[in-house]
């Protein structure tokens, strides 16, 4: 499961990665189903291609996968992607939701040939369990204990081969054992602001609202170089057209409607400002460590790992550290705020 992510002020965080059923269900009518219908990451596409023909030509399944980068790239995708291409069932779980080995085994057990096994959040499994998926990735067996001490028994469970998809946005949490067993990896990174408003303008088909190209271009720039987050905004913006506006997404009703969301020309959301003021007030631009920041602005430090932080590195707002988290000069030019003389030197 997804994790709930709020603003600070009580307000659902754009950018988060949990969705609600209604946009659960606005999510796969978008979902592109075939990989010659997703755009961007031409690298990890045309190598999936590749390898996706070699496994149908052999007649085998697919070697297991690991997808890794920021949430909301298209990991998810990729994976249904790869199911209906290859003609097989998915089955999706995450890494959380699997507690105990017998979780794992039940779930195992009930694959079917040629089947896949999509665990999102695999860095999160436990390490009990994720003993039990070596030999299953392996050798397509898992050995249960059944009963205990003197009445202790092993039962070998044959499998039928599967491949196992698994995605992660932290892939440097992954045992050394486990991402070993996978034979391919693909890492996904932000989208580039065409793609996003090829993506945008897709989108806008299938919902069926009129949308100016200036217009998508406007949502692509804010949108964190993430589809997820574009198709979020878009919807947003679709509201405010039709309630606000004639129905049709002009760059007018777009900047209306992103502004009342406080988002701003490069994306930064309230809670973007919130990290950057903290780090600007309480610890001087830096360094901080996650912890301190996460305790003062009372999130959870893998939500600031996980949705604020990828995007304040990737405009380069934020720079890592040995001794922890620090603003750089373009975050305070955007900000505003006032560098202090031994800054403007450091700077």
């Amino acid at each position: 499961m997804k994790k709930e992510v709020k603003n600070i002020d009580g307000r659902e965080k754009l950018i988060a990665s949990q969705e609600t059923d209604e946009d659960q269900i606005l999510i796969l009518s978008l979902r592109p189903s075939k990989l010659s219908e997703f755009i961007g990451q031409k690298g990890a596409v045309d190598n999936l291609k590749v390898s996706l023909e070699a496994a149908k030509k052999r007649k085998e399944p697919l070697e297991h996968a690991l997808l890794s980068g920021p949430p909301g790239l298209g990991k998810t995708s990729l994976a249904h992607i790869i199911a209906h291409e290859m003609g097989t069932k998915i089955t999706s779980t995450s890494g959380p939701a699997i507690q105990r080995a017998g979780d794992l085994v039940g779930v195992l057990t009930n694959l079917e040939e040629g089947d896949i096994l999509f665990i999102d959040e695999i860095h999160r499994l436990s390490n009990t369990v994720e003993e039990y998926i070596y030999p299953a990735m392996e050798n397509f067996e898992v050995d249960v204990v059944m009963d205990k001490g003197a009445y202790a028994r092993t039962y070998k469970f044959k499998l039928k081969k599967f491949t196992l998809i698994g995605a992660t946005t932290r892939a440097g949490l992954l045992t050394a054992p486990l991402r070993s067993r996978f034979g391919i990896f693909h890492h996904l990174d932000f989208y580039e602001i065409p793609d996003l408003v090829e993506i945008i303008m897709r989108s806008a088909k299938i919902l069926n609202i009129p949308t100016q190209k200036n217009a998508a271009e406007e949502i692509a720039r804010r949108s964190r170089g993430s589809p997820r987050v574009a198709n979020r905004l878009l919807r947003r913006v679709r509201d405010w057209a039709q309630v606000k506006r004639d129905g049709k997404i002009t760059l007018e009703a777009a900047e209306e409607a992103l502004k009342s969301h406080d988002i701003d020309r490069i994306g930064l959301d309230n809670v973007d400002r919130k990290v950057l003021n903290i780090m600007h007030e309480s610890f001087s631009g830096g360094p901080a460590g996650i912890e301190a920041i996460a305790a003062s602005l009372s999130e959870e430090p893998d939500t600031i790992v996980d949705i604020v932080e990828p995007f304040l590195l990737k405009i380069g707002f934020l720079k890592r550290t040995p001794r922890g988290r620090e603003l750089t000069k373009l975050a305070y030019e955007h900000m505003g705020f006032p560098l202090k003389t031994a800054e403007k030197e450091l700077f």
